[in-house]
């Protein structure tokens, strides 16, 4: 196969912060509390994500209950669905969540350019 034809290749971070076997927060919840701050929703979060609303709501509650201070706030909305958003901690801690993912980037480069060169 010409090189011209192949697909990049992508170095892909994944950050998880344990207690014991339980992921506190990783890639699937910072992209559930992405999409809660971009749709002010915990069940359109959950759609947007091809997830059920009880296993966003879940989520939700780990991550709400393994921080000192919780970081998605919502309210129940009966016919209007409720609503859901990220409390001050939850925008800090996901801010903080991809700048770690981005700086492990920049600190792999070197290595990752040198380990493309073995790639088919």
């Amino acid at each position: 196969m010409p090189k011209s034809s192949r697909r990049p290749y992508t170095l892909l971070p994944r950050w998880r912060v344990l207690r014991s076997q339980d992921v506190l927060l990783g890639p699937g919840k910072a992209d559930l509390l992405d999409a809660i701050a971009q749709t002010g929703s915990l069940r359109l979060a959950a759609r947007a994500l091809g997830m059920s609303y009880m296993r966003a709501w879940k989520l939700v509650q780990t991550m709400n209950g393994a921080f000192r201070d919780p970081l998605v706030q919502t309210a129940r909305g009966g016919s209007s669905h409720g609503s859901a958003g990220l409390t001050r901690t939850g925008r800090t801690v996901i801010t903080l969540y991809r700048e770690m993912e981005k700086k492990s980037l920049t600190a792999a480069a070197v290595s990752w350019r040198r380990l493309r060169r073995f790639l088919a």
